[in-house]
């Protein structure tokens, strides 16, 4: 029945994105709001609750990720309501939009509550395959381009991810059989392994899947082209949805990977994100426009949870995440507003709104802006704090204390310089260029109201006991 309940707003969105009626859009737009009903519902249910036998188990961590996604998806169906206001897009490509939109939420969902390897991986393929057809829904030579790009560069990652999966399967068959397959059942049995360099080989090769799918090295700018060439709410779903999905499979198999060889993991790990965020940073120092800057914002982002949840940081990874998924689309979605009278223009991008909505939308907007950089009391200051705290713990039960040190401040000194690059911009944006009179939508504006809100609920007291009791 639960799994009937979660599955039924998208086909009632699918069914409804075949009607050719002007009225649509707008009924496809509340429609979302059923998505966030069951999931509330799925939240306050006892854990661990077996949806779907021991394939579709929700717990602490998934219904967590899952909340925070169906809030962002509510945020980007508003913000469509007007992006005909901003760009050309035909009624057809909405209704398109919304029919892979329902597509790509039951593979979010089967993905996201997956107990068993297999399922995840298809829930991940099918949220990936559907996004290449939101991407299209640009009638632009550059996002049919870009749709393509990511086609071959989500083969190549999902591809990973299956190859890594089969070997970790491998390493596991001989103590438990069929059910090799099980997350729970791997965590519980991982010490047992009988080829632990197997699994970590597979664990490898899964991880590089996930991380080119994110954007991480070496293929950090395919995902700012793709942002670039799609529609601002194709963006927003990229950063705050489907990368979700991602994360949460990185979740599952470093547990796993924790208790074969804590060691190997760490290793790997911090060499890759740090590696990942050494780039992006002097990327993001020479970003010309907002979609790039956000997008590579992202990629460095999600590098530091993946780095604090190995550090044994549990908690300062799912406040990071939660505030960069609400952060990074409320970014996007804002884009939209602020490139409206011309692409890239980011001098005096703040300048010319008037009246209490415009006046909200500009204060919004640089909420935002100092939240993404970290700046207290953004959700992102604390779990930065608590991160970098885990990481010191971490090296003061081995004997690499200075070296960890050392690692913190270069990490500290390639952050200082993407936040004085959003600074800059941010002056940019409010005390330089032109003044042209601009116009905000209120669909827009409630969009990232429910952002802010959101945001504003991370740093509630209930949410970090919550939090710390997922860790």
């Amino acid at each position: 029945m639960m799994l009937f309940l979660l599955l039924l707003p998208a086909l009632i969105m699918f069914v409804m994105s075949l009607y050719k009626n002007d009225k649509a859009k707008r009924i496809l737009s509340f429609t979302s709001f059923a998505i966030l009903l069951p999931m509330i519902k799925l939240f306050l249910l006892p854990k661990p609750y077996h949806i779907w036998g021991d394939y579709l188990i929700a717990d602490g961590l998934n219904t967590y990720i899952l909340l925070v996604s169906s809030i962002v998806g509510i945020g980007v169906t508003l913000a469509l309501l007007t992006l005909d206001k901003h760009v050309k897009v035909s009624p057809n490509a909405y209704r398109r939009f919304y029919r892979f939109f329902a597509i790509f939420w039951i593979g979010l969902m089967f993905s996201i509550l997956s107990n068993n390897m297999g399922i995840y991986w298809i829930g991940l393929e099918l949220a990936t395959l559907s996004t290449v057809y939101m991407i299209k829904t640009n009638h632009s030579s550059s996002a049919h381009k870009e749709a393509w790009n990511y086609m071959i560069v989500g083969a190549i990652a999902i591809s990973l991810v299956l190859f890594g999966i089969i070997l970790i399967y491998a390493s596991a068959k001989p103590i438990l059989g069929e059910d090799a397959m099980s997350f729970n059942l791997l965590l519980a049995h991982a010490k047992d392994i009988k080829s632990p360099f197997l699994f970590e080989i597979g664990f490898a090769i899964v991880s590089v899947g996930m991380f080119v799918k994110m954007g991480f090295f070496p293929m950090n700018l395919w995902l700012a082209n793709i942002e670039r060439a799609s529609f601002y709410p194709v963006a927003a779903l990229f950063s705050g949805i489907l990368e979700s999905a991602v994360i949460v499979g990185f979740f599952r198999f470093s547990k796993i990977a924790m208790e074969v060889n804590y060691d190997h993991l760490f290793i790997f790990i911090f060499t890759y994100t740090l590696l990942t965020i050494f780039i992006v940073s002097f990327l993001i120092f020479r970003a010309k426009d907002f979609m790039r800057l956000f997008s590579l914002s992202g990629i460095e982002h999600m590098a530091l949870i993946a780095l604090f949840w190995v550090s044994g940081g549990t908690f300062a990874a799912l406040l990071h995440f939660g505030a960069h998924a609400f952060l990074k689309p409320a970014l996007f979605l804002s884009t939209g507003v602020l490139e409206s009278n011309g692409k890239y223009k980011i001098a005096g991008a703040l300048k010319g709104y008037k009246g209490k909505k415009g006046t909200m939308f500009w204060f919004l907007v640089s909420l935002f802006l100092l939240a993404i950089i970290s700046l207290p009391p953004s959700p992102m200051f604390f779990s930065e704090l608590y991160g970098f705290g885990a990481m010191i713990a971490i090296a003061k039960k081995s004997d690499h204390l200075l070296a960890m040190i050392g690692a913190i401040l270069f990490l500290l000194i390639l952050l200082s310089v993407i936040f004085y690059r959003f600074v800059a911009i941010y002056q940019s944006m409010k005390y330089e260029g032109e003044k042209n009179e601009k116009r905000v939508y209120p669909s827009e504006l409630f969009s990232l109201v429910i952002f802010a809100l959101s945001l504003m609920a991370l740093l509630l007291p209930i949410t970090f006991d919550y939090l710390k009791g997922i860790s």
